[in-house]
């Protein structure tokens, strides 16, 4: 007998009309068994399939999991992974994919482009509502649990549109990626009953960045682009000023045609980082002379170069492990 195991990450969840408050996310394996082949009478070892294959299998299953669900309210950044699955909920359901995204300082510039584009371009039906996290002190604190604030607010919201509509699910974009980093505001996701069809199909982030790249969706490359608040260090209050002092700081080095990178603000100091692959060019005079200067201009009395290179969730290296347990 040929055996096909598929490692799934997150169980069905319940619809909004009756979801379990606080699910928690599991491991599950799931394994599907052919029928008997005889080869020279010989039990065989389990049967090795492609990662093409398998990527296949896991987009049928994700087309699937949206024509049960009927109706879905997918929380759309405009990222890489939250785009790919408001294509496959508008290809599958149509008007009943509503694709919603959070409007806020905190969310980038260049982001809000992308999401108008996007759009446009693929028929999503997306809408904006306004959130107001920067009016919760628990949020702007910017302490270690400060996503939970935010997704707290943007799935509350959510949840009273979902209603209203008479949509029976909200989804969002998180990978089996996620699910071992410090991920605050999966908490709220599971409060709130939000699904993860990315995780219930078994996908991890290079998965959905070949099947956006095989859709045509130009965020396949695309860098990750959490919110603004995130380049705050930790403990540093989150205000309007600082976010778009980040905000126009990035569209400088995007400007002068750096990819992957991220300004972190430390209040009177800027910290840099680039991507190596990009940081030879960074660190030519006249660059760091003009990055210097503009910097400057924003407010920062300080401006440095991370020697360490770009790298996702960099100020979660600061935390002890204190603010998880705060949840």
């Amino acid at each position: 007998m040929h055996a096909i195991t598929f490692f799934f990450c997150n169980p069905i969840t319940n619809s909004i009309e009756g979801h379990a408050a606080g699910a928690g996310v599991s491991s599950r394996r799931r394994t599907v068994v052919s029928t008997s082949l005889a080869e020279n009478k010989r039990t065989n070892p389990a049967l090795q399939i492609s990662d093409d294959e398998l990527i296949v299998v896991k987009e049928k299953t994700l087309r699937h999991l949206f024509q049960k669900m009927g109706s879905v309210i997918v929380a759309y950044s405009g990222g890489v992974d939250s785009s790919y699955v408001a294509f496959v909920a508008t290809s599958e359901l149509g008007e009943n994919a509503l694709c919603i995204t959070g409007d806020s300082a905190s969310l980038p510039s260049a982001q809000r482009r992308i999401v108008e584009d996007l759009s446009r371009q693929f028929g999503f039906h997306q809408e904006a509502i306004e959130t107001h996290e920067l009016d919760d002190s628990n949020y702007t604190a910017n302490n270690g649990n400060r996503c939970y604030f935010c997704k707290d607010e943007l799935y509350t919201k959510l949840v009273e549109l979902a209603r209203e509509r008479q949509v029976r699910f909200i989804v969002d974009g998180s990978t089996c990626d996620d699910i071992d980093d410090y991920r605050p505001g999966r908490v709220a996701a599971a409060e709130h009953g939000v699904r993860s069809p990315l995780i219930e199909a078994g996908m991890n982030k290079a998965e959905v960045r070949a099947l956006s790249q095989k859709a045509g969706l130009p965020t396949w490359d695309q860098p990750a682009s959490p919110c603004l608040s995130s380049r705050l260090a930790y403990g540093l209050p989150v205000t309007i000023a600082r976010l778009s002092e980040v905000d126009r700081g990035e569209q400088i080095l995007r400007d002068l045609g750096f990819r992957e990178f991220r300004v972190r603000h430390h209040d009177n100091l800027v910290r840099i980082e680039i991507a190596r692959s990009e940081m030879e060019r960074a660190l030519n005079l006249i660059v760091i002379d003009d990055l210097a200067q503009r910097f400057r201009e924003l407010g920062f009395k300080y401006v440095t170069f991370d020697l360490n290179g770009y790298r996702s969730g960099a100020m979660n290296e600061a935390l002890d492990g204190r603010a998880e347990n705060s949840l």
